[in-house]
Order: C-alpha cells, then sequence, then structure tokens
C-alpha cells in the first residue's frame, strides 16, 4: 500500500497564525535554518537527538544545507515532509513539522514540529500546538497518524 494516494498534491504555504506560515523547505533556507537549529539546539537534541542523531553539537552550515537538500528531494518525491514555520516575510525560520512514513503497523503517518527556545511556551508556540493537529486532520490524507515524539 503506498504511503500517500497517487493524485496526491501537497500543500505549499499554510497560514498558521497572523505573521507565520509554513511550506515545505528548501537547501536555500540554510541561512534562516541553521541559525534556528542550533540556537535551539540543545532542546532539539532531547527530543530528536536519540532518535534521529540531531542536531548533532558539531554540525556545520554545510551539512545543515545537505540535510536541508535531501528533505528538498523527499519532498519532491513524496517520500517525507520538512515544512518550515516562517514569518511572511521569510527572513526568519522559527521551526519545521515533519510528516514521515509510519513506523509502526497502525498507524499511516509520523508527525512531530518544533519551534525555536525563544518562541518556547507563547503565543506563537501554543497556536502552532494547536494548528499542527488540526492541519494534519484536514488537509492530509491520513486516518491514523502517530505523534511518537515529544513535540517542542
Amino acid at each position: 500500500m503506498a504511503w500517500l494516494p497517487a493524485d496526491f498534491t501537497h500543500p505549499m504555504r499554510v497560514e498558521v497564525c497572523p505573521g507565520y506560515h509554513l511550506r515545505p523547505i528548501r537547501a536555500d533556507d540554510t541561512p534562516i535554518d541553521y541559525p534556528a537549529v542550533m540556537g535551539s539546539r540543545a532542546s532539539l537534541w532531547a527530543s530528536y537527538g536519540e532518535s534521529w542523531g540531531w542536531p548533532p553539537e558539531s554540525m556545520t552550515e554545510e551539512q545543515d544545507r545537505e540535510d536541508l537538500a535531501h528533505h528538498e528531494r523527499e519532498i519532491a518525491a513524496h517520500a517525507s515532509f520538512n515544512y518550515a514555520l516562517l514569518n511572511d516575510d521569510e527572513t526568519a525560520l522559527f521551526g519545521c513539522v515533519y510528516l514521515d512514513p509510519p513506523e509502526r503497523s497502525g498507524s499511516d503517518a509520523e508527525i512531530s514540529w518544533w519551534v525555536i527556545d525563544e518562541l518556547r511556551d507563547g503565543p506563537v508556540h501554543r497556536a502552532f500546538n494547536a494548528f499542527v493537529p488540526s492541519w494534519i486532520a484536514s488537509a492530509w490524507p491520513f486516518r491514523a497518524p502517530r505523534y511518537p515524539l515529544n513535540t517542542i
């Protein structure tokens, strides 16, 4: 069974809350992704480190670009999705949402997300936490998504 229907078109831009939207991440986002990731590295490692080994303490900007290029290829192939949380003019990255094929039977997707430390527990973070599950339910063809990691 395919992960997504053959005719599924993934969203290209999604409004999250005033001033913030999601769009598929690109390698060209490295200049705004790298500082966001490394600025929240300890928090990200606490959630993703054990499972993904990410982000490593010694990650370079070039390694981040390679990782984002890999995500960009996966998005184009509908193999998995990484959406960046951006401000309206896309000058800063504030977090990401990951949608991956299921690792366990009984689910049809693995979903996780994070925001930078500076937004933690604030209004954008709360809006994002409410938005993601609602968006998954309304815009994606999943019937049993799983949220395996603590989202931050």
